[in-house]
């Protein structure tokens, strides 16, 4: 089993792991999702746009109000693209807690 580069960088990682803990009830704004990852504007914006051309996040915009608002939701491909990483990741783990 391989890593999936896209979702192996750790911001990447994280903001998936926020989508995925938030369910699928409802996207998650873009504010709360910077406060949640612990990201700037810019690097967040930026690493939402490798998941969406990747096909793993959707991003809407509109408005409330006269406010803009940004929300993001895990596609299908995301969704499966995220377990097989975690699952590749706890076959990482256990390989490590078996040869220690």
């Amino acid at each position: 089993m391989q890593p999936d580069e896209i979702i192996h960088q750790t911001l990447r990682l994280k903001i998936m792991s926020a989508l995925r803990g938030s369910g699928d009830a409802e996207p998650l704004d873009f504010t709360r999702l910077k406060a949640i990852v612990e990201a700037t504007d810019g690097n967040l914006g930026s690493h939402l746009a490798t998941l969406e051309n990747a096909g793993y996040v959707t991003i809407e915009k509109d408005f409330v109000g006269k406010k803009p608002r940004t929300r993001i939701s895990m596609t299908k491909a995301g969704r499966a693209a995220f377990l097989r990483h975690v699952a590749y990741l706890r076959e990482v783990l256990e390989g490590v807690e078996e040869s220690a």
